[in-house]
């Protein structure tokens, strides 16, 4: 009796169904949850990251001096007045830091904040065991606590002596005792006789140096901020010595100087002896309020974008004004005191400010780096949609036989594709909710539905439209047979692909990145377009070598690589999609890494630039003892003078003019000792001007004119003749040490470059601009800052630049920061999709390879042999792959071209050179390689589990 085979339930094939749905419905919920939050999260993730670039700028450029500076003349208070004995300079500055506090705009947030109040006293003379000194006195609100004193105490708030405390450097180097007694005599500061006694000393290294806050305002901050206060005290300490670095220790004069001292120093003293010493002087002192702007993360991010930067400078325009109408009404300043300080007679408010033009800087800045980080999450979602994509070609060719039947028995295409639709809805919308909930779980978040909604739905729509194509009329007609006119449609398809792609870069090139934050629907396209023209390219151009490796591989014994690369060239139209994520991936990596780079590189040159040598000194001309006294410091081995004058020469012959010049000086001799890589002091050798003045002619380097030129430069009713020696060679118009000035003017038609020998007819103060370059390899740094400190508010004292002090600045930098830590996050996230789309895409050409391996090995091929095939069959996608996306992710700066000015970054005479990262483009084509291998590998071990009865079947088209 014949035994019948039981007959499974329905609801049992539907399950085995489900099941076997099982890996492509959760692969797509996370495609689809991941594409979601990345969606819905990533306008408000810009403006996030612009809040914290902003922040951090804001910061950077506070670590100087206060954002904003208010000043204040006053006079001692009138001695006939009775409660003028009994005030307190302290609480007489209390209600004016509460008028400009709280003159601070709602608008902030609170976060224009109250830094410091601090008095300066002028120079009085006094003698210790290390000779003459120069001591100036300083009351500060934040000036450090008692923690911060290893000897002593601070000066008493109240007395009749003259307290003062000191650092500890100060006290070694001028040899220094507790309660010493010093005796002030007149110096800067007249008519004063006293007496100070040294009552305690602190350590400057700011690690326990709490803000005392002697004013009061300490108390209202912390009220305000909490435990944050105690922080801001902490760095308050920091920012004393770094805005009087004098306190933190002293500044030795140079041997025989004409202000007859050896040391200067400074000290910290209670508000009483302010008051006391200028009543005995009968002088005029100033008195500083520093405030900070210190914004919170969303107050920072509503202020980043193009229209709060807008609305942050009005503020900050608008606050002085409100602060010094507050104070004192809407009187005119014109030198008298109108208002009052307590007791004393006070002028109106002045203010200072640098916070406005940052701001504009950073705006700048800030839309260049908008096009990297949006670059970088178009390129994620163009991945990630690629992905997508990927698995639902790898879901239609699974069910395809099955729907092929159905077609057969009288179901439709588009009934099909619904059902398809139907089938997955709920993948979809849990992944939707959970990237909408990944989104919203952000601080601070404000979620773009529509876009999550049009990325989901479009995601949603891939399957059914696939299906729907594989399955429509056309296609059960032709069946596996060839397509009519299909190469004249791949021409056609391609051409429009490249005039896309094209007109992206054009237009994005002529109207640059959208200013507004949000998506840019052409900066998210740019990547899709030239990924798939590049593609389209390598498609066309990569089977020919391998065709022509093929014939080669012909003539030799073995079938292994003729086939392999046979195969291989002929699939290439197949492995269009693949070639497509690994090149978009690969591009947005290499990009991010050759903006990275650059951008370091781009800092560190702009820093040279900018500093001209390891230091250098603006305005040498105006404070000659200063210059003298930083040539001396500890650690300069070489001075270097630089000078420049502008010029509007014309013609000796012709009379026309020659254009507004710059004429540069250079101490050529002393510069090739210093830097003898330097092109201006080769330049300068090379012709001969280093040397002695010959004649009465001013001889230079030019640009734009010729050998033997004669130029004549009107000046003071004299005429100077300039003589053109040779053309400036374009590598000078870049040297270091002519940016110091060349920076500070605007740039100019010409430059004419000449030795300091030669300008001697040139008088001194008709320069516009003198800089002394200090070189040494090991410079004194806090001696040099304690000579010339970087909040200097005289601007008759110059401005020193460290080169050192200018890298770490370019380092900190936040909104580098930011950018690299944007686009590391974009490119670990993209990698990961494209390692999904890839192995997904080796599943669906499994089963052809698999059928060829299996045909070969029934007619005898080996174990090595299958690998070598799937190792030829593979490898060359992947270097097309790896040489198309390098190549296109280096080539992006150019092609994306004004939308992209690096400049705006690195500053320096020219736009950065590019430094790709190439430690992570071979990391990237190593592990490229690695995925190959492991496919390879695991490929070749399910061939050797399967039979051969699993592959071959009869009736199948094969490959």
């Amino acid at each position: 009796m014949k035994a019948t085979r039981p007959v499974r339930p329905l609801r049992w094939v539907a399950a085995r169904e489900v099941r076997a749905d099982v890996p492509l419905l959760v692969c797509l919920a996370v495609l689809v949850a991941l594409l979601t939050a990345v969606a819905a999260a990533g306008p408000g993730l810009l403006d996030r990251l612009a809040g914290r670039a902003l922040a951090s700028r804001l910061e950077q450029e506070q670590q100087v001096e206060p954002g904003i500076l208010f000043s204040a003349r006053f006079e001692p208070a009138d001695s006939a007045d009775a409660d003028a004995s009994a005030s307190d300079l302290a609480e007489d500055l209390l209600p004016v830091t509460e008028v400009i506090a709280n003159a601070a705009p709602d608008a902030l947030n609170g976060g224009l904040v109250h830094d410091s109040t601090r008095v300066e006293l002028p120079l009085l003379d006094t003698e210790t065991g290390a000779g003459e000194v120069g001591l100036g006195l300083v009351y500060a609100s934040d000036a450090p606590g008692r923690g911060a004193y290893v000897e002593g105490r601070p000066p008493a708030r109240s007395g009749k002596r003259v307290e003062i405390a000191v650092s500890t450097g100060t006290r070694d180097a001028l040899k220094l005792r507790l309660w010493q007694e010093l005796p002030l005599s007149p110096g800067a500061l007249d008519k004063v006789q006293a007496t100070a006694v040294i009552v305690g000393f602190f350590t400057a290294d700011g690690a326990d140096a709490k803000s005392g806050d002697a004013d009061g305002a300490g108390t209202k901050r912390a009220e305000d901020t909490g435990g944050d206060a105690q922080n801001a005290g902490a760095a308050g300490g920091d920012r004393l010595w770094r805005e009087v670095p004098l306190l933190a220790g002293p500044s030795r004069f140079p041997p025989r100087s004409a202000a007859g001292l050896d040391w200067e120093a400074r000290a910290l003293v209670a508000p009483g002896t302010v008051t006391a010493l200028q009543a005995q002087a009968g002088a005029e002192l100033t008195v500083t309020w520093g405030m900070r702007l210190d914004l919170d993360a969303r107050t920072a991010a509503r202020f980043a974008g193009e229209r709060g930067q807008g609305e942050l400078q009005r503020l900050l325009v608008r606050y002085p004004d409100d602060a010094r109408s507050v104070f004192c009404g809407d009187i005119a300043d014109f030198g008298g005191m109108f208002c009052e300080i307590g007791p004393h007679p006070a002028s109106t408010l002045q203010h200072s400010t640098h916070l406005p033009d940052a701001l504009t800087d950073f705006g700048r800045q800030w839309r260049q780096g908008r096009v990297v980080i949006s670059f970088a999450l178009a390129s994620l979602l163009v991945v990630g949609l690629l992905a997508a994509a990927v698995t639902a070609l790898l879901a239609v060719r699974r069910s395809l036989d099955a729907h092929r039947l159905q077609r057969a028995r009288g179901a439709s295409a588009t009934g099909l594709a619904l059902a398809r639709a139907v089938h997955t809805a709920p993948s979809v919308l849990l992944g939707f909710l959970a990237g909408i909930a990944a989104a919203r779980s952000l601080p601070d978040s404000s979620p773009a539905y529509e876009q999550a909604l049009l990325v989901a739905g479009l995601v949603w729509l891939l399957l059914p439209a696939l299906t729907w194509y594989a399955l429509r009329d056309r296609s059960a007609r032709t069946g596996g047979g060839p397509v009519p006119f299909a190469a004249g449609r791949r021409l056609t398809a391609e051409a429009v692909v490249l005039l896309l792609a094209a007109a992206g870069v054009v237009a994005l090139r002529t109207r640059g990145a959208a200013a507004e934050a949000g998506p840019d629907p052409l900066l998210a396209a740019v990547p899709a377009l030239l990924g798939l023209a590049t593609v389209t390219v390598l498609v066309r151009c990569y089977p020919l070598p391998l065709r022509i490796l093929a014939r080669f591989s012909a003539r030799r014994r073995g079938v292994v690589a003729l086939i392999a690369l046979s195969r291989a060239a002929k699939e290439a139209p197949a492995r269009a999609l693949a070639l497509l994520v690994l090149v978009v991936t690969l591009a947005g990596a290499v990009f991010g890494g050759l903006v990275a780079g650059t951008l370091a590189e781009g800092r560190r040159e702009a820093a040279a630039w900018q500093v001209g040598a390891d230091a250098s000194y603006l305005g040498a001309h105006r404070s000659p003892a200063v210059a003298e006294r930083l040539a001396q410091v500890r650690g300069v081995s070489e001075t270097v003078r630089v000078r420049q004058l502008r010029v509007d020469p014309t013609s000796a012959t012709s009379g026309s003019r020659y254009g507004i010049a710059s004429l540069v000086g250079v101490d050529g001799a002393r510069l090739r000792a210093a830097a003898p890589g330097s092109p201006a002091a080769r330049a300068l050798q090379a012709a001969g001007l280093s040397g002695p003045q010959a004649g009465k002619d001013i001889r230079v380097l030019a640009t734009g004119a010729r050998a033997g030129d004669r130029l004549t430069l009107p000046l003071h009713g004299r005429k100077l003749r300039l003589r053109v020696v040779g053309p400036l060679p374009d590598e000078a118009l870049q040297d270091p040490a002519l940016g110091p000035l060349r920076g500070t003017t605007p740039p100019r038609e010409r430059l004419l470059l000449a030795d300091n020998r030669d300008l001697t007819a040139i008088e001194a103060s008709d320069f516009e601009g003198s800089s002394l370059l200090l070189y040494g390899p090991h410079l004194d740094v806090q001696t040099l800052r304690s000579l010339v400190p970087r909040a200097a508010h005289d601007t008759a004292v110059g401005e020193l630049r460290i080169r050192s002090e200018e890298q770490a600045d370019a380092e900190a930098d936040g909104m580098i920061s930011v950018l690299r830590a944007a686009h590391t996050t974009c490119t670990v996230l993209a990698v990961l999709l494209a390692l999904l789309a890839l192995v997904l895409e080796l599943l669906l050409s499994a089963e052809a390879r698999g059928r060829t391996t299996a045909y070969l090995r029934t007619l005898g091929l080996g174990s090595r042999a299958t690998i070598g095939l799937h190792l030829l069959q593979l490898l060359p996608m992947m270097v097309a792959a790896v040489a198309g996306g390098t190549a296109l992710g280096l080539t992006l700066p150019a092609l994306l071209g004004p939308a992209l000015d690096l400049r705006e970054f690195t500053g320096g005479p020219a736009a950065p050179a590019l430094h790709p990262d190439l430690l992570l483009t071979a990391a990237l084509g190593a592990g490229l390689g690695v995925l190959v291998v492991v496919a390879v590998g695991v490929e070749t071990w399910m061939g050797r589990r399967r039979g051969l009865g699993a592959v071959l079947r009869l009736g199948r088209n094969g490959d």
